[in-house]
């Protein structure tokens, strides 16, 4: 009997219990298994207080001299952009950084912004982490599933876990799609991996002006309006300046680690007038002098060795001396715009890095400073674009539409992004731009890093080839941690990076590992021990193109370590090399999960997500009610291209009631139903190009209501038009035509019942415009 209540315990676990405090104590902490227990109990229990000892256990905490650690990510910047790495756009504030630290030249990066993220969050490839792409074109395939396992825990967990205060501010781009509304599930929000606090954004992007914002898990709207100055850039460096005081003041001997990922400089870009008019006349030399100017730059400043060539104009960029007036006219502003942006963004950033100076263990404290996810983006298309969302649905724009918002570029009203050609300047001295991983365009970002107790600054470059995938173990042993084998009871896949922490006080220490792929929409490249063979598949302005036939692909081979810039291929003379390193790729592949390559863009929008768990995928009739807000397109019933109803159980408080009924999307593209003063209004919104409305002329009356909207779908096809009917209590009110609906995706805002929160679909009302009476439920038919 004794011996099957020993086998018991043992299989329950309990048997670590046998364990003398003694021995507990000398081991604990064990930072190799988290979380961290508190520590033994060594006083004393006994039959009552008097004859027992407290003793309080304790909480883990840092080891001694533990850093603090503040990682900075842009997004979408080019190597050849700030004024830090050569780029003709002043950031004073990185500037000055740099001068307290030191430069890298060759970090790489993934070539996409969530794969990215995912690689520096965790420490492994972005395959092996489930984001082999984009949230939004997520597949049911474990590397395309953009669910983060328990496996790949983040670096924010093992923190959390060892004592840091832990916060995440801005975008995030790791959460699965359908579980990233209000519903949950949260265990792949920032708070659901370890980050103590969270202010932002779930998506790839937002409007700045009318960000889609959470704090933790809650939605919240922006105190003020843009015509108030509201600025999301603003609002998030003011809370990241305040959790920092807030956290010192209270535990001022508490490290902490903050992720500060702002939206910028990503699409859509919107600065103020005065930021962007401060570039006025700046970029009219075009973008291939914009090129060479950057480059002697960077010659000068030693970012690039000396014998660095300047890759030539590929076939896919216009010369600019053949474009037309009105081409260099909007071409110009776009850009213009975009360096405001830019700088303002190095303004806001400046207030932060001013503030970590002013907190207790400034001098402990290191900041990572990486200028970019990935090269600058040419996803604003040939012409450029003020709706980006257009774009990437595959629609396009002529330059006479878009040069009617001329002077609303960076406001409001426009999601503006910049042409090709901008973006390939943006990228001096390398081919390719965002997305095509192949090349180092896409993948190679300029990162600063300081360390004011530890490094020594130094003006020239760091020269190492290290990845996002390099972060983790690198912050690990700098404070003096171990990656643990087990989290939350899930042995850890090992990391797939090495810490360089040796490069930040010798400039001639070997990089810390010797190889890395690259892989993103089948553009794929394998570095190897200084040399890189590289299939360039996709055009990341053609979302429409999926050219399959990977067979065919054109492999190019460069020696990195004589040819900084890739642009010498050595395929030709070269074939056996060549073979090797495409047989690396294939090894390398296969051994971090890359595998099935997947080339297709847009169409890939359309493919069914799971939905929220515990909700019907598949189901055809869903009902909602007030306060049903922020849910996720992908999440919400899908209404393109095809038929539907809505109807919805309203109650008025009197025959002037207004407010949205039902809303999703938001000033890219989507559509409202609600009440303007009592009287009915449709309001379909295709790209703004096309504002479809249909109204009654008649008020709903005061008290319980029914209002349908039906909606019949021409067929035929996505993207087709429908014919919308409004009905009160059974009766027809209006009718009318919507010409051209949304095939893909309405953007970056979510659907939401009661409310239009984050960016207007209308453009006659101001968000959220809640409805002023009472809503009994919304219920939507899909037929």
């Amino acid at each position: 009997m004794k011996s099957r209540s020993l086998l018991i315990l043992i299989s329950l676990g309990a048997l670590p219990h046998f364990a003398t405090a003694a021995d507990t104590s000398a081991s604990w902490p064990d930072r190799s298994v988290l979380p961290i227990p508190l520590s033994p109990f060594e006083g004393k229990i006994g039959k009552d207080y008097t004859q027992s000892k407290e003793a309080w256990q304790q909480v883990p905490t840092a080891p001694a001299d533990a850093p603090n650690v503040l990682i900075i990510l842009l997004d979408d910047v080019g190597f050849g952009q700030s004024s830090t790495f050569g780029g003709l756009i002043p950031t004073p504030n990185l500037d000055k950084l740099a001068s307290e630290g030191l430069k890298f030249n060759r970090f790489h990066t993934t070539g996409i912004c969530g794969p990215s993220r995912a690689a520096l969050l965790t420490g492994r490839n972005h395959h092996d982490a489930g984001n082999g792409f984009l949230m939004e074109w997520a597949t049911g395939l474990p590397n395309y599933s953009t669910m983060i396992q328990r496996d790949t825990a983040t670096i924010g967990e093992i923190l959390k876990d060892n004592g840091y205060s832990t916060s995440w501010f801005g975008k995030n781009h790791n959460t699965p799609d359908w579980e990233s509304s209000a519903a949950g599930p949260f265990d792949r929000w920032p708070t659901g991996m370890g980050f103590e606090y969270f202010y932002g954004f779930n998506a790839g992007e937002t409007n700045q002006y009318y960000p889609v914002l959470f704090e933790n898990t809650t939605a919240v709207e922006p105190a003020t309006q843009p015509e108030q100055g509201y600025h999301l850039m603003t609002d998030m460096t003011d809370r990241a300046i305040s959790r920092l005081r807030y956290t010192k003041s209270v535990a001022p001997n508490k490290p902490y680690f903050m992720y500060f990922a702002p939206g910028a400089m990503h699409a859509p870009h919107q600065v103020a007038k005065e930021w962007r008019d401060q570039f006025k006349g700046k970029f009219d030399m075009g973008w291939e002098k914009y090129r060479e100017m950057v480059y002697k730059r960077q010659l000068e400043m030693g970012i690039i060795p000396p014998d660095t060539k300047l890759t030539p104009r590929p076939d896919w960029v216009p010369a600019w001396d053949t474009l037309s007036a009105d081409q260099k006219k909007l071409y110009t502003r776009l850009m213009e715009n975009f360096a405001g942006y830019f700088a303002f963004t190095d303004h806001e950033i400046g207030r932060l890095l001013d503030a970590v100076k002013t907190l207790p263990g400034a001098e402990n404290t290191i900041v990572m400073y990486m200028v970019g996810d990935n090269g600058a983006s040419a996803e604003g298309g040939p012409d450029g674009t003020i709706n980006e969302i257009k774009s990437l649905n595959g629609e396009k724009s002529t330059i006479e539409d878009t040069l009617k918002y001329y002077d609303e570029i960076g406001g409001p009203t426009t999601e503006a992004h910049y042409p090709v050609g901008w973006a390939w300047a943006g990228n001096t001295p390398f081919q390719w731009v965002k997305q095509v991983a192949s090349h180092l365009g896409g993948t190679r970002n300029p990162m600063v890093v300081s360390w004011p107790a530890k490094i020594k600054p130094d003006p020239k470059p760091r020269d190492q080839f290290l990845h996002l995938v390099d972060v983790v173990p690198t912050i690990l042993e700098a404070a003096h941690l171990p990656m643990p084998v087990s989290v939350n009871g899930v042995q850890q896949k090992p990391l797939a990076g090495a810490s360089f922490l040796s490069v930040f006080n010798d400039a001639k220490a070997p990089s810390p590992r010797s190889e890395q792929y690259f892989e993103v929409l089948s553009n794929r490249s394998i570095y190897d021990n200084g040399w890189k063979a590289d299939a360039q598949h996709t055009l990341p302005w053609r979302q429409d193109l999926a050219p399959g036939k990977w067979d065919e692909d054109k492999w190019e081979l460069y020696n990195l370590d004589k040819d900084f810039s890739e642009s010498n291929d050595l395929a030709a003379k070269m074939p056996e090399k060549l073979q090797e390193m495409k047989a690396k790729f294939d090894q390398q592949a296969t051994q971090y999960n890359v595998y099935p390559l997947d080339d297709r863009g847009a169409a890939r929008l359309r493919v069914p997500k799971p939905g929220v768990p515990g909700s019907q995928p598949d189901a055809k009739q869903y009902t909602y009610y007030a306060g049903a807000t922020r849910l996720a397109e992908s999440a919400a019933p899908n209404m393109k291209n095809r038929s539907w109803t809505l109807t919805a159980e309203i109650d008025t408080h009197s025959d002037q009631d207004s407010g949205v009924i039902m809303a999703i999307g938001g000033v890219s593209a989507g559509m409202s139903l609600y009440l303007d003063k009592g009287k009915p209004v449709f309001h379909y919104n295709w790209f703004e190009e096309h504002r479809y409305v249909v109204a009654a002329d008649q008020t709903v009356p005061k008290g319980k209501s029914t209002v349908v909207l039906d909606f019949a779908y021409d067929g035929q096809g996505p993207g087709k038009g429908g014919t919308a009917k409004i009905l009160v209590d059974g009766k027809q009110v209006a009718e009318g035509r919507v010409d051209k609906t949304v095939a893909g995706r309405f953007g970056i805002d979510t659907f939401g019942i009661g409310e239009d929160s984050g960016q207007p679909v209308s453009n006659t009302y101001k968000p959220p415009f809640k409805f002023e009476g009472d809503i009994a439920k919304v219920v939507i038919d899909l037929k």
